[in-house]
């Protein structure tokens, strides 16, 4: 039987582009939503899960970072997917004749200039592969919607304009999750581990933490905060480094982290992206 790689979204969607690009042999499962996707591989529904955590335009996915801490998932794997947006409507429909297109706020936020030379309103929809979906079913040529070309194929649209994103630097970065932690070792080249970790309230403490990766030479690609529980003081994290948690200085980061912790998880150990490497 053929494994299973889940993913948030309709057929189309660039998720679903992701799971058919990154992992060719498995079957791309469509979940809709995030938690759904988590629930999906935690009860051995599918074995993988593809996961948009940012975008080079629209920065991150923020409904990620909030299911994290609580997943008993491991990322094993990063994959770069560049970020091409068309805009499509029913067959027969001319540009001209489009007044608002739909799309997930994503995809809305990365095509803005064309939007706003194009005079069309936005709509905010579930995912840009459910809003073509309702772009067909709605039957209204003053609709279109904003998502990939698979979407198109899949739904019978036809694409009025092509490749809209505000930059060609377009790119969605996702994180491939497992029920297992990866076997990453220490010598197996370039790589990356991602924690979430919560600052004691005490003053000075995330500087302390900082410093520890400073004075050990660690570098940190990725720091995000998130507060905790309706409190302004209770902060929670989400970090990258490069480096392996059996690398001594990496050890000894982590250590000085702890002093200043109430909370340490990695959930991650990975090998860097070929676009991570690419950009040193």
């Amino acid at each position: 039987m053929t494994k299973k790689i889940a993913y948030q979204g309709e057929p189309g969607a660039n998720s679903h582009i992701a799971c058919a690009d990154a992992y060719p042999d498995m079957t791309p499962l469509a979940c809709r939503t995030f938690e759904d996707v988590f629930h999906a591989v935690e009860t051995g529904e599918a074995e993988l899960a593809m996961i948009p955590v940012d975008n080079t335009i629209a920065g991150r996915v923020a409904d990620i970072h909030h299911i994290l801490p609580q997943t008993t998932l491991s990322i094993i794997a990063e994959y770069y997917l560049p970020i091409r947006f068309q805009l499509m409507a029913l067959k027969g429909t001319r540009l001209a004749d489009i007044k608002k297109a739909r799309s997930h706020i994503m995809g809305l936020g990365q095509c803005r200039a064309f939007m706003r030379e194009q005079n069309i309103e936005a709509v905010t929809a579930a995912d840009t592969a459910g809003a073509a979906r309702e772009v067909a079913e709605l039957g209204d040529r003053s609709v279109a919607a904003i998502a990939p070309e698979l979407a198109a194929s899949v739904y019978g649209l036809e694409i009025l304009a092509r490749d809209i994103e505000d930059a060609e630097h377009n790119t969605t970065r996702f994180v491939i999750m497992s029920p297992e932690p990866g076997d990453r070792q220490a010598d197996d080249g370039e790589t990356v581990t991602a924690f979430i970790f919560q600052v004691r309230n005490i003053p000075a403490a995330l500087y302390k933490v900082m410093g520890g990766f400073a004075t050990n030479g660690v570098n940190m690609t990725k720091l995000e905060s998130y507060q905790l529980g309706g409190s302004f003081t209770a902060t929670q994290f989400y970090a990258e480094i490069e480096g392996h948690p059996d690398q001594r200085h990496v050890q000894l980061a982590l250590e000085e982290l702890g002093f200043f912790s109430n909370m340490l998880k990695i959930i991650g150990v990975f090998g860097a992206g070929e676009r991570r490497r690419l950009n040193r």
